[in-house]
């Protein structure tokens, strides 16, 4: 009998998908791997030439950070040199999960990951085929989203084919991505501690945890994933509505208009997004019109990546 719990068992050709990537990554590879919240473009972040190979596969600015993914909570003080109380709440009640914890680095960490900068971005992914890549790799993986820069994020293995092409080593195939929508981001190292980007966990529940000591709104300099004005953008334009009525009547004002957003609660919203809005580029949508949902739960994060897909791209 298996010593593994069902939960955790894994059919030979993902046993071998596993131990392909680790194989892969141990190269200095890149590897496409599933998160539960966006597929991530892998590499081991101990090495600078194999992170370095991220930054030209999705052509992203050299001094934009990136998040490292580890297997589990033990091994982040690893990565950090000091774990804040509030990293130290965050960590226990919301990991694994869509949480990435800004903290102070180690002296492991190498400047290609951070962008040079004194923190970095650390999160530990609740895919299960990651975890098990994780563990078996034995070390941390740096990870932004496995597309082009400022470009809409990938929730399916086809996505990352589609956008990386032969720029990717490999495609470790978990199926759709449930959440759809990126990591919440949170500044320990502020005081207050502060959301840098809304994500899969909802602001409300990151307050809640931290008993009201949370700053919602960040302020300096862009100093984690997502943050830049325009982001997650397709193709086409993108049109914000406030409500229904508004949503119906921008979108049928012109031709080839795509509605998104209507008709949907928060979670089927988040889900399907960025899948919506390839979809509008497959069928040559001459713009997307979105609703922008309310300001709570995962609101936020839509409401978020809707206005940066929407922003000037050229600003």
């Amino acid at each position: 009998m298996s010593s593994v719990p069902p939960s955790t068992a894994f059919s030979p050709a993902e046993d071998a998908a596993i131990d392909r990537a680790v194989d892969i990554l141990r190269g200095g590879g890149l590897v496409a791997v599933p998160t539960e919240t966006v597929y991530g473009l892998a590499a081991d972040a101990d090495d600078p030439a194999a992170v370095g190979r991220i930054f030209t596969a999705k052509g992203r600015p050299n001094d934009h950070p990136l998040i490292v993914h580890i297997a589990d909570a033990e091994h982040l003080g690893e990565w950090t040199e000091r774990v804040t109380p509030s990293a130290a709440v965050l960590a226990d009640a919301c990991w694994p999960g869509p949480l990435t914890l800004l903290l102070p680095r180690a002296p492991r960490v190498i400047d290609a990951v951070t962008g040079g900068r004194p923190t970095v971005g650390i999160r530990v992914p609740a895919h299960r085929l990651t975890t098990e890549l994780l563990r078996r790799f034995g070390g941390g993986l740096a990870a932004p989203s496995a597309n082009r820069f400022g470009r809409v994020s990938p929730t399916t293995a086809d996505h990352v084919r589609a956008d990386l092409g032969d720029d990717v080593d490999f495609v470790l195939d978990g199926g759709p991505c449930p959440i759809g929508v990126e990591s919440t981001i949170v500044d320990c190292t502020a005081d207050p501690p502060q959301v840098l980007r809304p994500g899969g966990i909802a602001t409300e529940e990151i307050d809640a945890l931290l008993r009201g000591e949370l700053a919602t709104t960040p302020t300096g300099p862009s100093r984690a994933s997502g943050m830049l004005a325009s982001h997650y953008a397709p193709r086409c334009p993108v049109l914000l509505a406030g409500d229904e009525a508004e949503a119906r009547a921008i979108a049928s004002a012109a031709p080839g208009r795509m509605l998104i957003g209507v008709g949907v609660d928060l979670v089927t919203y988040a889900r399907l997004l960025y899948e919506q809005l390839r979809e509008a580029d497959r069928q040559g949508a001459t713009a997307v019109v979105a609703l922008v949902p309310p300001a709570n739960g995962l609101g936020h994060a839509i409401r978020d990546r809707l206005f940066k897909a929407a922003a000037d791209r050229d600003g």
